[in-house]
């Protein structure tokens, strides 16, 4: 199964210390985090831990191949 492509740029997102569900699939409603939309597909979210707060450019297009960052793929679509 092909993910959705939700938007074609990134989701550049503070985040504070802590574990993030990154949506995979594309049909989360709570981009681009995990809303558990993916049920009966065969794809899960990507879980991502981080230490500190930062500035995360979260793939938008779900098409990264730098998960769950964004690598620019999205221009190529």
């Amino acid at each position: 199964m092909e993910p959705e492509c939700p938007q074609k740029s990134p989701y550049v997102i503070d985040v504070e210390p802590g574990t993030y569900a990154w949506c995979r699939c594309g049909k989360s409603g709570t981009q681009p985090y995990c809303d558990g939309s993916h049920a009966g597909t065969n794809i899960s979210p990507e879980v991502v831990k981080f230490e500190e707060k930062r500035t995360v450019a979260w793939c938008g297009c779900k098409r990264t191949k730098n998960p769950p960052y964004c690598d620019g793929t999205h221009s190529l679509l």
